[in-house]
């Protein structure tokens, strides 16, 4: 073992010196077996299931002879069954994962090695190679960039694991020389470093870097130093084990498991008990002719014995089939949702994924989902819609199609065709030479970090960081100031047709916190200015004094333009004399030196320099919603669903998101804001809230950290009156809310509701919500794949959301509880016979049924139908799922499968044991042949009542299926041939003749099954175990029944109505038969709003016309029970009423 690395030396091409310090290779390795380790590993990981090494430990049992009555087979097939089906699911993993690894480390890569460049492949890449790429290529590795093809040395990447296209300034051709730097770690943002050459120091930043993942774009090549390789590199340590997320289902089920063990061992015991009196008062008084076997030599060693015995008689009462039966089920759900043609984006050729087995019936229990704006709810797609400038508006929403954009191309030839706006009064602005609309435009020419690709003469495409610097450069483009390339030290532009090239100084980046973005240029003239753009929060409180009255006239354009939901972003700009810029620059270079705090100490630069500018105006961006949102949303909230947002917007915008989704309608009478700066104002505001139930959240910030700054309300002595009160409400909106912060309120709900959560969301910044939610989902959208990749379930579009939840979420949990309750019925009646049995046999450990049945009737007689029923049972159509979303209620309350209906299917299991027990022995005890000879035989009974078992569980799950298919038909009855076809084969000459040690009741089921004795039997016994079920369930559906029975008898009832309708002939007037179904909305919205890179916006609507939903007599039962579940928190009927009027929004303020 080594210590951890502290701090790492690299040389260039000297791998003799860096082989001393056992870097790790460039190889990678994400599979876990391979052909040697795969058995043993495999097994050792299968049996930390305790099913498994419970079943290993009855095998064993079974080894012993004194011990077992059963063959060792019959624990051995169905365990070798599971294990193999697992371990083959595991392998095909497993192969995927080496097949990716091999297409990876085979790739190739020129290495400079002994002067001349070599192709190598990955694999064989070391720390401190030089390697040269060429665009398009994949970087092989994490590397300091050394030289570049382009002119002034840029190099341009695409990084997918942080979601932005990128450039990287040139460094040094380095042939020899040293870096020391950081040790590995998985901060993509940061990296430190030195390098000495030729006795001198250079400071290495982030900036220097290509990390592994990344693509040359735009490159004709670049040479670079390997300094992390293979596992070392930042994409790799990142790369880490997503946690592992559990269903509520999974751990009731560990829990019922843990009780059946209780239960068999208590079985055991009642057993071993029986037998010690039996062989103390009963078996001892013929010993000579039933002695007891060696080396038993009393009444308690035998009840001991006896013990082992039955435990592993009963065994079956566990089903070793459970846990495979189940991934099976949950792997078919999820080839559903893949296979779904109506989750399907035509225009991205984007189908919807689910990236994990485990989760699927949990898609049927949500009842918070939070969600992210930009991306999510909105296209991401910006469009330049309005601007402030110098105190005057710009800018108009199209009312009328027929309306037409203008046209640039007459007076601008380099313009966007595909740009569009309506005012005419801002062109004509340009076109007369204003000032300050000239000024204006310049400072989103030249303030952005936007690449231009001009392929040809006047063809240019930007590729942006973000989409918001897209638009705007876009804009200033059509207007006459066309950003038309770069270099490290130079803008080049056209303004109105001139081509000026700009010296550029200085770029003040923009990040989360700074909420801005500068540049400091020199134009030809020798000039020097600042510009800058940001938040408005942020730079309107450095402005310069005399900007008061244009000041308050922008904020009144910014407030109005966050109403109508638009992303804005204020501009400004300060001119700097040379002895200014001299002093700023020196302080600036001090910073980017420095090893320690650099981060620090450049912000405190930044700081210094944006101060006292003076205001050009402001920019407003629409983001429009994705098609169907609000009617999504208004569905969903329709289930029960509460959805909250959590967006990086203000307030203002956050209500219009609140409206324009239909989270907020007009008929809620009030909306409340907190927006508390200190713990006591938030908390004061929080209890008045709270007091009436009406609520719109915002919090403050406490400080403005690295560390990531808490809001107040989201402090520990504060979270659970937040809680409370928000979950109050019926919409719930965060704004200014950081990554962590989102993670955050997902966690509280977590700890305190005991719900179940889902967070949706499209960019890197949602990570850390997807995570934390039991449910993720990722949008493949503009903001990259890194949500996606993080995610459990993902598609293209917000809307596909409600068939996600309310179909395939619905139907999963509805199978997956059918097939439980089922599967532990079917398992008990069959194990609870054997039970009763040794009452009537000294309770000797002797077993009712052929061992051979034992071993067949959980794999072979029993498996398919339930699995099929598990895959393919439905209680409504999908169409009828989305038209009432209270179907998805009894999933949230998780009514179809808990405790009680687990009790409730164990009775009726041990009630079915009884009956096909004790009918059989009552009927066969004095029934004959037709020959006279006496039926009261063991064979005779064990093969009636191992076919009554078979008919009643099969009868059973004819009842229980609601949704038959071609499958669940030939699994039932062919299951029930398959049998009768097996038992008589067993029984046949044939088998004997072949095995005559193992096969003695030869014709013994032929001449059993030709009794018409018998048959009266099983009928007998199936009529008893069944009738009851049908009557019950008859009296339910007609006293009590459920809204799912409503809906299916009103689908039943149209479908033949329709039927006869269309039957009759045409011979009077017209009929026609209009079929439930959700009416289509014409939806027209507002824009959308938010700041640079970060989330958030909405918009506002007209009421949704949703048809009203049959919850008369079929759903109040549900709502007393949702009444019973939340009483720990009542609200007054006064105020409980008040809270169908409620909303929330939460602030944090930045």
């Amino acid at each position: 073992a080594f210590c951890a690395e502290e701090e790492r030396r690299v040389r260039a091409n000297d791998r003799e010196y860096n082989e001393r310090f056992q870097y790790a290779s460039n190889c990678i390795m994400t599979s876990k077996y391979n052909i040697i380790t795969f058995l043993p590993v495999n097994l050792f990981e299968q049996f930390q299931e305790v099913a498994n090494t419970y079943f290993l430990f009855l095998l064993i049992l079974q080894l012993i002879p004194q011990i077992s009555s059963l063959s060792w087979f019959t624990t051995i097939v169905p365990l070798a069954l599971v294990l193999s089906i697992t371990a083959v699911k595991d392998a095909t993993d497993d192969y995927f994962r080496h097949r990716s690894d091999n297409q990876v480390n085979n790739r190739r890569s020129q290495v400079l090695m002994r002067g001349s460049l070599q192709n190598e492949k990955w694999m064989n890449v070391r720390v401190g190679d030089i390697i040269k790429l060429e665009n398009n290529q994949f970087v092989a590795a994490d590397l300091l960039l050394l030289s570049s093809s382009e002119p002034h040395g840029l190099c341009y990447t695409s990084r997918p694991p942080i979601d932005y296209v990128c450039f990287r300034v040139m460094f040094f051709f380095l042939c020899e020389g040293e870096v020391v730097c950081e040790p590995p770690n998985n901060k993509l943002d940061r990296f430190r470093g030195t390098l000495y050459w030729r006795d001198k120091k250079y400071t290495l930043t982030n900036q220097n870097m290509l990390l592994r993942g990344c693509v040359l774009r735009n490159t004709e090549s670049c040479f670079g130093l390997v300094i992390f390789a293979g596992p070392d590199t930042k994409l790799m340590q990142n790369s880490g084990r997503t946690k592992f997320k559990r269903t509520s289902i999974d751990r009731l089920m560990n829990t019922l498991v843990r009780w059946i063990f209780g239960f068999l061992v208590c079985m055991g015991v009642i057993l071993a008990l029986g037998n010690a009196v039996w062989e103390r008062e009963v078996g001892s008084l013929f010993q000579r002719y039933l002695p007891w076997e060696p080396p038993v030599d009393n009444f308690l060693f035998s009840a001991f014995f006896s013990f082992w015995s039955y435990v592993i008689i009963l065994n079956t009462v566990v089903p070793i089939s459970l846990y495979v039966s189940v991934e099976v089920i949950r792997l078919g759900h999820s080839y559903f949702i893949n296979w779904d043609q109506k989750m399907f984006c035509s225009l991205c050729s984007t189908a919807a994924e689910a990236r994990t087995t485990t989760l699927n019936e949990e898609l049927g229990q949500v009842e918070y989902v939070f969600s992210d704006k930009t991306g999510t709810l909105t296209q991401n797609i910006m469009s330049f819609n309005k601007c402030s400038i110098n105190g005057q508006t710009y800018g108009k929403v199209l009312i009328h199609d027929s309306e037409s954009t203008l046209d640039f191309t007459q007076f601008n030839p380099l313009a966007d065709p595909d740009f569009s706006f309506y005012d005419e009064k801002l062109l004509e602005a340009v076109k007369v030479g204003d000032s300050h609309t000239h000024e204006f435009f310049r400072l989103l020419s030249l303030c952005h970090t936007v690449m231009s690709e001009e392929k040809s003469e006047g063809e240019l495409l930007y590729k942006a960081q973000s989409p918001d610097e897209g638009a705007l450069v876009t804009a200033a483009r059509n207007f006459g100031f066309v950003f038309r390339s770069r270099t490290p030290r130079t803008i080049t532009t056209t303004e109105m047709g001139r081509t000026v090239t700009y010296s550029l100084l200085a770029i003040l980046d923009f990040n989360n916190i700074r909420k801005r973005m500068s540049v400091i240029v020199r134009n030809p003239e020798g000039k020097i200015r600042l510009y800058c753009k940001g938040a408005d929060t942020v730079l309107l409180e450095r402005l310069h004094p005399s900007n008061q009255e244009l000041m308050a006239v922008t904020s009144d354009h910014l407030n109005d333009y966050a109403a109508d939901g638009l992303r804005t972003l204020a501009l400004a700009y300060k001119d700097l004399s040379e002895d200014d810029w001299e002093e700023w620059s020196e302080s600036h270079s001090n910073a980017e030196k420095s090893t320690d705090y650099r981060e620090d100490r450049l912000a405190s630069a930044y700081e210094q320099i944006e101060q006292e500018m003076m205001l050009l105006g402001a920019t407003a961006i629409e983001d429009k919603l994705q098609e169907g949102v609000p009617e999504t949303i208004a569905v969903l909230s329709l289930a029960n669903i509460k959805i909250w947002v959590l967006t990086g917007d203000k307030q203002e915008t956050a209500v219009n998101i609140g409206y324009s989704c239909k989270m907020l309608t007009d008929d809620m009478t009030e909306v409340f804001i907190i927006s508390g700066h200190t713990v006591h104002s938030v908390r004061q505001e929080l209890r008045s809230a709270c007091s009436s139930f009406y609520i719109l959240r915002s919090f403050r910030e406490m400080s403005l950290t690295s560390s990531f700054c808490q809001a107040h309300a989201l402090e520990a002595d504060m979270e659970v009156e937040f809680v409370s009160t928000a979950c109050a409400c019926k919409a719930v909106i965060c704004c200014r809310v950081t990554p962590l912060q989102k993670a955050q309120v997902v966690e509280l709900i977590k700890k305190h509701k005991k719900a179940v959560t889902l967070a949706i969301g499209d960019g890197a910044n949602d990570v850390c919500m997807i995570k934390s939610a039991h449910i993720g989902v990722g949008i493949s959208g503009q903001e990259g794949i890194q949500a996606v990749l993080a995610s459990d379930y993902s598609f293209s579009q917000f809307r596909f959301l409600q068939r996600l939840l309310l179909v395939h979420g619905r139907w999963s949990y509805l199978r997956m509880c059918r097939f439980l309750c089922y599967f532990f019925y079917k398992n008990f009646a069959f194990t609870m016979v054997h039970f009763w049995f040794g009452f009537f046999c000294g309770f000797s450990a002797q077993t009712v049924y052929d061992q051979y049945f034992i071993t067949l009737y959980n794999i072979v007689y029993t498996s398919l139908p339930v699995l099929a029923m598990g895959i393919f049972d439905q209680d409504v159509p999908d169409q009828r799922s989305l038209e009432y979303p209270k179907l998805y209620e009894p999933g949230q309350l998780n009514l179809l499968f808990n405790k009680k209906e687990f009790f409730i299917c164990i009775a009726q299991g041990i009630y079915t044991s009884l009956v096909l027990f004790f009918v059989p022995y009552a009927v066969l005890s004095d029934a004959t042949q037709s020959t006279g000879v006496p039926l009261a035989d063991y064979q005779t009974f064990a093969v009636t009542t191992a076919t009554a078992l078979v008919i009643v569980v099969s009868v059973q799950i004819a009842l229980d299926t609601g949704f038959w298919t071609i499958f669940n038909h030939v699994f039932v009855w062919g299951s029930l041939g398959t049998y009768f076809t097996i038992m008589i084969a067993l029984n046949s000459q044939t088998v004997f003749r072949i095995f005559p040690n193992q096969f003695h009741f030869v014709g013994s089921s032929q001449n059993t099954l030709m009794q018409p004795v018998v048959w009266l039997t099983i009928a007998l016994a199936t009529a008893i175990c069944i009738v009851p079920v049908l009557a019950f369930r008859f009296l339910k559906l007609d006293l009590r029944p459920q809204l799912s029975d409503t809906v299916r008898k009103t689908h039943q009832w149209c479908f033949k109505t329709y039927r006869t309708v269309k039957a009759v002939p045409r011979t009077g007037l017209p009929q026609t038969l209009t079929l439930s179904r959700r009416s289509g909305y014409a939806f027209a919205h507002q824009e959308g709003f938010g700041e640079l890179i970060t989330s958030g916006k909405n918009m506002r609507l007209s009421s949704l016309a949703l048809a009203s939903f049959a919850s008369r007599h079929s759903t109040s039962w549900i709502e007393t029970l949702r009444r019973k579940k939340n009483t720990p928190t009542p609200p007054s009927t006064e105020n409980a009423s008040h809270c169908n009027h409620t909303k929330i929004v939460m602030e944090h303020d930045n």
